[in-house]
């Protein structure tokens, strides 16, 4: 079902089953694969590929002790060009997503998180809301980013990290004074499976080896292990983000 108000462009192939709302856009080139349900004023760019069973452009829901979430008015869902979007993929209203950006199979994006150009979205990562992720960053499988997180540019983020952002575990209304995710300045790594505490910065170029529980801010081209975290060494000058050829600026 394609809603007479919306907005189909030049050579767009549309699979079975596929509903398109009201004041939809679809740019030049696009692939809906489908059962894929694209909601009202969804805004997606050109040569898109969108596959099998996603949902596109769908309001949050807000639970009688949501923390985090809000009743607002959402503006639409914004991607960008040249966008990969998997199988099964869940992204909400309110989200903005650069041009050449992957997102992969049963990944789930919220609203208010903005994504920026060429960065990959893993298999089954989780994005919460009010998030901002920068450009060229690689968050791999099952990743878990919380709410009210940065990302900043050229971060890479190894599979099953998890972010947090109460200190107070859900007790008290005290706890919502100091809601706050994780930061990670630009270029910063993290190994896998590694744990944050709320309110966490990782330092520019910084690395956080794998299963680390990160207690304390991070400094900039450090190199912390262990549980708690600690400072163990310098960043190689041959790891260091401006010393890769693939680095901008």
């Amino acid at each position: 079902m394609i809603h007479r108000t919306a907005k189909v462009g030049k050579n767009v192939h549309i699979g079975y089953n596929v509903i398109i709302g009201a004041n939809v856009e679809i740019g030049d080139d696009t692939t809906i694969g489908n059962n894929v349900v694209i909601h009202e004023g969804t805004k997606i760019g050109t040569s898109v590929r969108v596959d099998d069973n996603t949902v596109l452009g769908k309001l949050p829901m807000k639970a009688a002790m949501s923390a985090v979430t809000k009743e607002k008015e959402l503006p639409p869902l914004e991607i960008g060009n040249n966008v990969l979007i998997g199988a099964n993929v869940v992204i909400y209203r309110g989200a903005r997503i650069g041009n050449k950006v992957l997102i992969a199979d049963l990944a789930s994006v919220r609203e208010d998180v903005e994504i920026g150009d060429f960065t990959i979205i893993g298999r089954g990562v989780t994005v919460e809301n009010r998030v901002k992720i920068g450009k060229k960053c690689k968050i791999e499988t099952e990743a878990y980013i919380t709410a009210l997180s940065v990302i900043e540019d050229y971060c890479f983020i190894a599979p099953e990290v998890t972010f947090t952002n109460d200190n107070f575990l859900g007790r008290t209304k005290e706890r919502f004074k100091y809601h706050k995710g994780v930061t990670l300045k630009k270029g910063a790594r993290v190994g896998a499976n590694t744990t944050f505490l709320p309110g966490i910065t990782v330092g520019e170029d910084a690395l956080v080896a794998a299963g680390a529980v990160v207690t304390k801010d991070v400094p900039p081209r450090k190199i912390v292990v262990g549980v708690p975290a600690r400072v163990w060494k310098d960043v190689p000058p041959e790891q260091l983000l401006e010393n890769q050829d693939y680095y901008e600026g």
